[in-house]
């Protein structure tokens, strides 16, 4: 066992490696309200490593991941009451690197964790010891897990009402999130319809299980829908918005669901929403005894350690697909550093991604930074 280095009492402490923490470390900070990422955010270069309190852990970043609600966030829509400046990136994985007097009753310098917390875009971010997951390693594929996982695996099981032979409609199945709700409405013995906008998103969609793949660049959705389900399908999870939202509430069967877990087409916009034809929006439900139903995964906190538990053993006996996208593919290649998050955001909403998209923080053992 390495030795637990205790931050409550010492402003001088060592890694794991033994080399020295840096006192100052770069992070991305919201410095303006906008939908715009790159005019909200500002990379720092020298912020002050945060200390550790006594039950919390000082995580070294390894991998972070992106998530379309970034741009929500650094748009001020989910509290208003935040001023900026404040930091930003959802959820990450790495190392702990040193650990409060308390926190070292479940955790040891050197140990891989995940979490999911406000301020994962910087280099060191303390996360109470309580909120982090004990991972076997540092993998980015646990990332994927954290938040679009666990949004997939929760939604699903307290709001699809899932069962053999239901037809599931995803959209943007190839993405972050969609990659699960399509494996996940499998196990379930449904048949499932993605959407997606490639033909190599849709041989990836056939590789995790998809019955039918639907890209939307070169199909007609709505036909396909209509001639191929002219009953409708049972449910929907939903992260575009607008014309899709409207397409997809039109092809729900009788007593079918309509899950909203996000509305990726608006974000941009400065309302953060695109027009959707809501006026016959009661009517519609009342034909059919159909429902919509919105999924925050924050309001789902009490079900997180369950569904994550048992998405992490799927994953570590093969039984789940966790697609990670570095972004290898892209003009200037894959995303490195905090300074390419930018990139990875805008590659993000140009579509290009299949599966999760992931940053990695690389680290030399005796780096100063």
């Amino acid at each position: 066992p390495r030795p637990i280095l205790d931050m409550s009492y010492s402003r001088h402490f060592l890694d794991f490696q033994g080399s020295s923490i840096p006192s100052s470390m770069k992070k991305l900070v919201v410095t303006k309200l906008s939908q715009n990422f790159r005019e909200a955010v500002t990379l720092r270069q020298d912020s002050p490593v945060p200390l550790p309190g006594d039950g919390d852990l000082l995580v070294r970043n390894r991998f972070v991941g992106i998530n379309a609600s970034d741009i929500n966030y650094s748009a001020g829509r989910y509290d208003a009451s935040v001023k900026p400046p404040f930091d930003i990136g959802f959820e990450g994985v790495g190392d702990v690197v040193a650990l409060g007097l308390s926190a070292s009753a479940d955790y040891t310098v050197g140990q891989a964790v995940a979490y999911v917390k406000a301020g994962s875009f910087a280099e060191y971010t303390v996360v109470p010891a309580k909120e982090a997951v004990p991972l076997p390693s540092v993998k980015p594929e646990f990332l994927t897990l954290m938040v679009s996982g666990a949004t997939a695996y929760i939604s699903l099981k307290e709001l699809g009402e899932l069962s053999e032979g239901k037809k599931v409609l995803v959209t943007a199945a190839a993405g972050g999130t969609g990659q699960f709700a399509v494996q996940l409405a499998k196990k379930a013995k449904c048949h499932v319809i993605g959407t997606c906008s490639s033909d190599e998103k849709g041989g990836f969609l056939k590789s995790i299980g998809c019955d039918r793949t639907i890209n939307y660049k070169t199909e007609n959705v709505e036909s396909v829908l209509r001639k191929d389900y002219p009953e409708g399908v049972d449910v929907v999870y939903e992260s575009v918005g607008g014309k899709m939202f409207d397409l997809a509430l039109n092809s729900l069967a009788t007593k079918g669901r309509l899950i909203v877990i996000g509305f990726i087409t608006g974000y941009q916009n400065p309302t953060g929403l695109q027009p959707i034809k809501a006026e016959l929006l009661p009517a519609k439900l009342l034909k059919k005894s159909a429902s919509i139903r919105g999924f925050f995964l924050n309001h789902y906190l009490s079900e997180y350690k369950m569904a994550l538990k048992h998405l992490l053993k799927m994953y570590e006996r093969g039984d789940l697909v966790c697609e990670v996208d570095f972004g290898d593919t892209s003009p200037e290649g894959k995303f490195t550093g905090l300074e390419s998050v930018f990139r990875a955001v805008d590659y993000m909403y140009m579509g290009k991604n299949i599966g999760k998209i992931v940053v990695e923080l690389p680290h030399s053992v005796n780096s100063k930074l």
